[in-house]
């Protein structure tokens, strides 16, 4: 959670945010870059200049009043202007002269920053280029693992062996629900829009599975024909299989009598049936839920479960544990491992209620539209809520091994669409009472 915005502390965000987008292309070939034309993702050299694009438009130009960098670049990189298709069409810069662009981005937003201590609008904007850049960030892992590139090498990674996985306080936490309050709270340095602001909202009793669905929870669904039997799935969700002809997760590998692999980046490896599920969408999350006799639960109920203490007294918590700000031994964030952890592992981030990994690992679909909450204010980033309002989206929560532990806390909202499956997103069940 951000509370601070030193001068030197934003000039470390801003670096650091900066080093992870170069870190995820560095290995790769010229040729790897110029990625076929697909709908989930972008073209690597075309997002990396849009998040340099992204800081200069609202630290330098907006903010500061400056000019352009350079000319042309808002006919490039202007996501709100520039359809999707049509990025793969532009005549973009070579990869070092996109990073060039970047570097020079980066030092004249550094340079003025150390003409004077920040005011709080001043890091609100330079916070808004540093999310979004560690938001492209994490597509920009998930778009290696849709093209099958290699696993990212990165600096700040783990050598040694992940965290075991840690006893269990029983399936599931029996939480008593009541009047809620739903989403942020005035006085922090930056939220986005759509969190704003905490209100109440009436949640009925119910119990939250304390971890994530494993994949060995999921391969029993799909090995009891769950892919080929209509009664588990919504109208929607049959006619997303049947278009797909899906018949499994999008990157399992079936081996013999039942048992599955699965694709990680480039490698084929074994399924492991403890890790907790990733890279299934709305669609087979509620497929697997009605198969189990359970639902997925509300985005109330996951913010209640991760913020609420037992004592409703003492009320929200930002973060499962409480104030401290996200560590390995709370969260799996930050690309720490390349890939999900078992999904009872981290025992250090439970809530209050016994949850686990309600922050990190995998992003967890809820069955909430995203919506917005009463009395909603457009922010000056006008593209990132509004036009994707509705119920095309669902909401989910708490990040994942990817998502940057400084972007994450409980009121955050992530919102794709129901048929989405190449993002880092598994989910955990709930039943009512």
């Amino acid at each position: 959670m951000i509370r601070w915005h030193r001068t030197t502390e934003l000039i470390a965000a801003l670096a650091d945010s900066r080093r992870r987008t170069l870190e995820l292309l560095a290995d790769l070939t010229d040729e790897q870059t110029r990625v076929p034309l697909l709908a989930i993702i972008n073209p690597l050299i075309w997002e990396t200049g849009h998040v340099g694009w992204f800081q200069e438009k609202w630290v330098l130009r907006h903010l500061r009043g400056r000019g352009p960098v350079r000319t042309g670049v808002d006919a490039l990189y202007d996501s709100a202007a520039i359809a999707h298709d049509h990025r793969w069409q532009l005549a973009l810069p070579s990869r070092a002269e996109t990073f060039s662009y970047l570097q020079e981005v980066l030092d004249r937003v550094i340079e003025q920053l150390c003409s004077a201590e920040v005011t709080e609008r001043e890091a609100y904007f330079h916070w808004l280029a540093i999310m979004h850049e560690d938001m492209h960030g994490e597509a920009l892992a998930y778009s290696r693992q849709t093209l099958g590139y290699a696993a990212p090498e990165l600096a700040a990674g783990e050598k040694g062996p992940p965290p075991p996985p840690a006893p269990l306080a029983g399936a599931d936490a029996e939480i008593s629900g009541g009047v809620f309050q739903l989403g942020a709270a005035p006085g922090e340095v930056f939220v986005f829009d759509n969190e704003k602001w905490a209100h109440p909202v009436e949640v009925g009793p119910f119990r939250l599975a304390r971890a994530p669905v494993t994949n060995g929870q999921f391969a029993d669904f799909v090995n009891d024909a769950g892919y080929r039997r209509r009664e588990w799935w919504s109208a929607e969700g049959w006619a997303w299989r049947e278009k797909e002809r899906a018949q499994h997760p999008v990157y399992w590998v079936p081996d013999s009598g039942g048992r599955w692999s699965r694709r990680h980046f480039d490698r084929v490896v074994p399924l492991g049936e403890d890790l907790a599920i990733i890279h299934v969408n709305w669609h087979e999350a509620d497929a697997y839920c009605r198969w189990a006799g359970r639902r997925l639960p509300t985005e109330g109920e996951w913010e209640l479960a991760a913020s609420a203490h037992v004592d409703p007294a003492i009320g929200k918590r930002p973060f499962p544990w409480g104030q401290e700000s996200p560590g390995p031994e709370r969260a799996h964030l930050d690309g720490r491992f390349i890939g999900c952890l078992p999904a009872s592992a981290v025992a250090g981030g439970d809530s209050a209620f016994g949850c686990r990994q309600m922050i990190g690992n995998v992003w967890e679909w809820t069955d909430t539209d995203f919506r917005p909450y009463p009395g909603f204010i457009i922010d000056p980033y006008q593209e990132y809520s509004e036009p994707w309002f509705g119920s095309e989206r669902k909401v989910l929560r708490g990040g994942c091994w990817a998502t940057r532990s400084r972007l994450i806390r409980n009121t955050w909202r992530n919102f794709y669409p129901q048929d989405r499956r190449d993002v880092f997103a598994g989910f955990r069940t709930a039943a009512s009472v």
